[in-house]
Parts: structure tokens; sequence; C-alpha cells
């Protein structure tokens, strides 16, 4: 056995958050019973090929649908120097450049995302997760002034990515 296994896993990044945006279960039924209408359509009065190829072809293009729509994953991740990065889709972003964030409460997201949104902002958002985090740039080699990010735990995102930051953005939607 050598050292570089060791050396491997101390140097990796650790997870801190991970969240996997799904969209609701309900979806999935009103999908099956949208391709099932669909097929039995089909079907009247003709042989029951013209049942299962639409039933086989169009449940594949649902569920695709379906779980690209879900492919969203969040993640937090420190690396061995202590930088953590928030991870959505394609893009990073290092704590160090966060100054301020925010949980966005479901009450609050229609203005965050409606005129009060700045074109230049890197946003996430999905209709089926009510809540988001908006966290504001301060890096003078990037253009984008803050992300806004939809997260089903907006506490816990925030309290993986800025621990520094989670009582001063929290503590207003507190109970």
């Amino acid at each position: 056995m050598s050292d570089t296994g060791s050396a491997d896993s101390a140097s990796s990044p650790r997870t801190l958050y991970r969240e996997r945006q799904w969209v609701p279960l309900y979806w999935w039924f009103m999908a099956l019973f949208l391709v099932a209408l669909t097929s039995l359509q089909f079907y009247l009065n003709r042989d029951i090929w013209w049942f299962i190829i639409p039933m086989t072809v169009l449940s594949a293009v649902a569920a695709w649908i379906l779980l690209s729509w879900s492919s969203t994953v969040l993640t937090v991740e420190q690396d061995p120097d202590g930088t953590r990065w928030l991870s959505v889709k394609s893009a990073n972003l290092p704590h160090k450049v966060v100054s301020r964030s925010l949980a966005v409460p479901s009450t609050a997201k229609r203005n965050a995302m409606g005129r009060q949104l700045d074109p230049a902002a890197f946003v996430v958002s999905h209709g089926w997760i009510p809540e988001m985090v908006m966290l504001v740039l301060d890096d003078p080699e990037d253009s984008t002034p803050y992300w806004l990010v939809s997260t089903r735990n907006p506490e816990a995102l925030l309290e993986a990515f800025l621990p520094e930051q989670t009582d001063s953005s929290l503590s207003k939607y507190r109970p």
C-alpha cells in the first residue's frame, strides 16, 4: 500500500452541502397520466402496437424531460486550504468574493425575480423550489453583481458556504 492514497484523500475537497433539485413527485404522476392518455388516443380502434409504441416513446421522452429538469445539483466543497466553493451547474463561486448573503423567503422571491432583478446577475431558479439565497459579490474581476440560487434549505446552504455570515443574514427570517 502506498502513501498516495492517503495524500489524495487529504488533498481532495470535502463536501459540506449537497442538494439535488428534483421536480415534485406529482409531476411524475401527471406525466404518466398524459402519456397514458395520449397513447390511448393513438390506440382507439387500432392494433395493440398503436398503444405499445407511443407508450414506450412518450414514456422515454417524459422521463428524459423530467430528469433533465431535475439535473441541478448544488454543492459546497471545502479545499484543504480552507476555501469553500459553491458549485451550481457548471459555475463555481469561492466564498472569499461574497461580501453579503441573505436568504430570500418564498414571499420575497417574486420581487427578487421581478423588476428588481439585475440582468447581469447569475440566476438559477426553479418554480417548484420556493426559496432562494442571494450572494452579493465583491470581485473586481467579475462583472456579475450577485448570485440568486434556488434552494430547498437556504439556512443549511448559507451555514455550509458562509458560516461567518450566517447569523446576520438569517436572524430576521427565524421565528
